[in-house]
């Protein structure tokens, strides 16, 4: 695979320090990257995703990745992109944050190959030995505060007068700058990639490495992901989207990806997968033709979520997002059936107020407000536009026994084609 024209193919090459060169390199053989990353949250979310993934493109490119825990730079906080100092963190949170993303990385990276195992190392492993005079005499004397205050990470906050930038932040850069030396020394990495928020970062390292090793070492940028919109990507009204289904759950994270713009559909295709470039253009050739279909949203959604979450999970959040369009509810979970129910209207119904041989469809339909009265009830039913999880209901007078609550506490009611309710006993 030609990684690079793959990158620009899926427009995920935002920069690089000399693309030929790196071109030329690549076609030489194997190399070792890495990518950073700080573990402020004991969850990885959608926003980490790009650099992760273009790890994994070099990974089946035949090259060896290295996912960088940054338990010392962690400790700092990269200003990259940020208009507030960073809440500092303690070593045993990002220890254990460290620890609760490993698993997550072992969906997006392959650590079992014999061919090139990617490997998860800590920066903290280095930098404890090292002393802070050891630093300022080997690390800091090869940066003029000139050549920092350029970079526009740092520039930007100086330049806010109400913030600015502390001493601790505007070392950051030289703390990633020694990451590249030690790998680049240690184990023979010749590239970093990273955000185009790292550019800075990145292109400080490649010069330490000059530097101190004479090595001839490259930087490579993805760019930062928006919406069509201008929006930041990741974010929603609930907050950030996380890899932990204890954060976000399957459901909803299946259910971020199905509403994608429709702008956005195909770059995020082309992004988020690993789907070829024929099958994109076909989803792209369907989407164009009939896009309420939403055939290449529930593709890109199904993708991401089995990357993520695994062949199962992804089954059960695909048939639940369908029982909303009338699918059936056969094999669905109480917790995604919850999660459904948050999306609708529910009406919570007094376990007494159900006799031994359950309760009216009619009663059930004004209590949950589908039907204003008992009498519009009773045609709605007759004209065969009533169901009961996802039944049609043909028999006004019918009683709904205790032992049809799915899960022993739920009915899912509907009038029409997208008018739901949910009945749940107190």
């Amino acid at each position: 695979m030609d990684i690079l024209a793959e990158l620009k193919w899926r427009g995920l090459l935002a920069d690089c320090t000399d693309e030929s060169g790196l071109a030329k390199r690549l076609a030489g053989g194997p190399v070792t990257l890495y990518c950073g990353f700080d573990p402020t949250a004991d969850s990885l979310h959608v926003g980490n995703l790009v650099p992760l993934l273009a790890l994994r493109r070099f990974q089946l490119a035949g090259h060896n990745p290295i996912a960088l825990a940054g338990g010392a730079t962690g400790l700092i906080g990269d200003p990259s992109g940020k208009t507030q100092e960073r809440q500092l963190l303690t070593s045993e949170r990002l220890d254990h944050n460290i620890a609760a993303v490993k698993g997550q990385l072992s969906r997006l990276l392959d650590f079992e190959t014999r061919e090139n195992p990617a490997r998860l190392l800590d920066n903290a492993d280095w930098f404890r030995p090292i002393t802070f005079l050891d630093f300022l005499r080997d690390v800091g004397k090869h940066f003029t505060v000139n050549m920092m205050v350029a970079k526009e990470s740092v520039r930007a906050r100086m330049e806010d007068r109400e913030v600015g930038i502390s001493y601790t932040e505007f070392s950051y850069m030289l703390l990633q700058a020694y990451d590249f030396f030690h790998l680049r020394d240690k184990l023979g990495c010749e590239l970093q990639i990273g955000g185009s928020d790292q550019w800075g970062n990145i292109t400080a390292g490649g010069d330490l490495c000059r530097k101190k090793l004479n090595a001839t070492v490259y930087g490579l940028t993805l760019p930062l992901i928006t919406n069509a919109d201008g929006t930041k990507f990741g974010k929603t009204e609930a907050g950030a989207v996380w890899l932990d289904p204890a954060r976000t759950s399957v459901y909803r994270f299946y259910q971020f990806w199905v509403r994608t713009d429709d702008r956005d559909v195909l770059r995020y295709l082309q992004y988020f997968t690993f789907l070829s470039r024929e099958e994109v253009e076909e989803l792209g050739r369907h989407h164009a033709a009939r896009p309420e279909a939403r055939t290449a949203h529930k593709a890109l959604a199904r993708a991401v979520t089995h990357l993520i979450h695994g062949e199962a999970a992804t089954e059960e959040a695909v048939k639940a997002s369908d029982i909303l369009f009338g699918g059936s509810l056969e094999g669905i979970g109480e917790s995604s059936f919850k999660e459904i129910a948050g999306e609708v209207p529910t009406c919570r119904v007094a376990r007494a107020e159900i006799g031994p041989d359950g309760i009216g469809l009619l009663d059930l339909l004004t209590l949950a407000l589908l039907c204003p009265s008992k009498g519009q009830a009773r045609k709605d039913v007759q004209g065969g536009g009533i169901y009961v999880n996802n039944l049609r209901q043909e028999d006004p007078q019918r009683v709904l026994p205790p032992d049809e609550f799915l899960f022993g506490r739920y009915l899912l009611l509907r009038k029409g084609k997208r008018n739901y309710a949910v009945v749940e006993l107190a």
